[in-house]
């Protein structure tokens, strides 16, 4: 089900007006309090020339959107809002300001007509006058009172847009590039350039703004980046101190270590029996038939010498 919120919407009230076709679904709606306007169009919208004037509407949009003069403008919640791109930015047009062939516009090609609408003839325009009062109506007296023959042709529709739909939708600071690439007409209507150069301006400011915020982001990194160099010397330079520190340290006890006396080598015990000791006594005087205990050194033992019995048996 479509809801279309209309007129006697408060500060904190919206309109929503919703459309299905085909292709994709088209849905607009107006958010207050003051200017600002919220429209999610996910392709461009169709547009047909209102017969007799140099004025489009949206036929498949329950909204009140119209081209006029290389703009768009819609009228939601008694403002008037216009822009160079199908889904804006937007920005409000007071009544004493609204182009007069879009106040000439018949009641029947508004798609979502607010309720003071009723009872008017479709054929007509909006009684203006009655709606906004005898003050506006001094300023703008005569809208309403044209030669339909001398109505100036409509201006070419810039199709160019339908490729920009979407995620592709482009950035305030690129609608006017495009703009003055892809289209090259100008706004013949007084108020139409008023309000054109007026948004131009706020789209070159934008755009200033938004270069200063990205030259500020980047001195921000690159004072980030020196920072971060910063700390990584400083940590650099304070691991070298530490580590200067320790050889420091270390070479103290080097030093005692090299100035201390070698060990001396254990000495061998000559009273036990080694392994070269034991081979001299093996290669003693015992082995060649000498007595250890004989008296004189390297002479046989008497074998009967100091035994009783012994001696000469002949004796």
């Amino acid at each position: 089900m479509k809801h279309v919120l209309r007129n006697g919407l408060m500060v904190l009230a919206m309109a929503v007006g919703s459309v299905t076709s085909a292709t994709a679904q088209i849905s607009v709606g107006v958010w207050l309090p003051g200017i600002s306007i919220g429209i999610n169009l996910p392709v461009y919208p169709e547009l047909v020339a209102v017969p007799g004037y140099p004025v489009y509407y949206a036929p498949r949009m329950n909204s009140n959107y119209f081209f006029y003069d290389g703009m768009y403008w819609i009228y939601q919640s008694d403002n008037w809002y216009a822009s160079s791109w199908y889904n804006g930015p937007w920005g409000r047009i007071g009544p004493e300001a609204v182009p007069v062939f879009l106040l000439r516009v018949p009641v029947r090609y508004y798609r979502a007509p607010p309720p003071y609408f009723r009872g008017w003839q479709a054929d007509r325009p909006p009684r203006w006058d009655e709606h906004w009062g005898h003050e506006w109506n001094q300023r703008r007296r005569g809208w309403d009172q044209w030669d339909r023959r001398s109505a100036p042709p409509p201006a070419p529709l810039p199709t160019y847009q339908r490729q920009y739909s979407g995620t592709r939708y482009p950035p305030v600071e690129q609608q006017a590039v495009l703009q003055r690439e892809k289209y090259k007409y100008q706004p013949r209507d007084a108020e139409v350039r008023q309000h054109y150069e007026s948004q131009r301006q706020q789209q070159q400011l934008q755009q200033q703004q938004r270069q200063q915020q990205q030259q500020q982001e980047q001195q921000q990194q690159r004072q980030q980046r020196q920072q971060e160099a910063y700390q990584r010397q400083q940590q650099q330079q304070q691991r070298q101190r530490q580590q200067e520190e320790y050889q420091r340290q270390q070479q103290p006890s080097q030093q005692q270590r090299q100035q201390q006396p070698a060990p001396r080598p254990p000495e061998q015990d000559r009273g036990s029996p080694g392994k070269g000791s034991q081979g001299q006594y093996d290669k003693g005087p015992q082995s060649k038939g000498y007595d250890r205990d004989s008296p004189v050194p390297g002479q046989p033992r008497d074998r009967g010498q100091g035994q009783p019995g012994s001696g000469d048996p002949r004796k």
